[in-house]
């Protein structure tokens, strides 16, 4: 049986809840069925360059197909760490293309922001670069975004690759192992991971509000002091 009719057949708890047979799951489905791991491949690469596409979705039911023997594990582990470095290449470009004068232009222009906190950010990823690009291809949402600062800081091609391919790898193999054990209970993967995936949204606007919050006070409190200022002038 191909992993589409496994997936969408109504008498295994396969289909994510909610979720059409012919949803996400059901065209990632396809991709492996008609493309076997190229397809995977291209799915998470897709997955990269489109974040709002679910690697927790794309990865265990790449591991489901592996364990019913639709692909091999090794293709599927090869197939969609491939497909991760191939689109997180493709953004690390579009940062380097864009370049460092260009992202200078465009957050003078940024309401609430200073080119001093962008400059303390690109001293942050000078020292912590490394680290962040590693790390960050095991973080939901942080996965796709971290090529493009790596871009526009131009690090060395070969360091990014390899820390891409590194990261993307020990994601990709925990997700595609975590289907091939689970077995018809795949998308159990989808709800831990999306607890993830909210929790990691919610200190990114918590920590975006508390930001907005401190820029605008500074404001109030200066725009204050320059109308005193001026109000003692005249009355002088």
């Amino acid at each position: 049986m191909s992993i589409t009719a496994l997936v969408s057949h109504p008498s295994l708890p396969l289909s994510l809840a909610g979720e059409p047979a012919d949803g996400f799951a059901g065209w990632a489905a396809g991709l492996v069925d008609t493309m076997g791991g190229p397809g995977a491949g291209l799915a998470i690469a897709l997955e990269n360059l489109f974040p709002p596409l679910p690697s927790e979705v794309i990865l265990p039911l790449t591991g489901f197909a592996a364990g019913q023997g639709v692909i091999g594990l090794a293709s599927a582990l090869f197939w969609t760490t491939l497909g991760s470095v191939a689109g997180a290449m493709a953004l690390y470009w579009i940062g380097a293309l864009f370049g460092q004068r260009r992202m200078h232009a465009l957050w003078a222009r940024l309401p609430l922001v200073k080119v001093s906190d962008l400059e303390r950010t690109e001293r942050w990823f000078a020292r912590h670069g490394t680290k962040a690009v590693f790390l960050g291809r095991m973080v939901p949402i942080f996965r796709s975004l971290v090529s493009v600062p790596a871009g526009v800081e131009r690090m060395p091609t070969h360091v990014f690759l390899a820390l891409t391919t590194l990261g993307s790898l020990v994601w990709n193999g925990v997700l595609v192992l975590a289907g091939y054990w689970l077995g018809e209970r795949w998308d159990l993967v989808e709800g831990y991971v999306g607890v993830l995936s909210k929790a990691v949204l919610v200190l990114v606007l918590v920590a975006l509000a508390a930001f907005l919050a401190v820029r605008l006070k500074g404001r109030g409190r200066t725009a204050g002091h320059s109308r005193g200022r001026a109000q003692h002038r005249r009355s002088s």
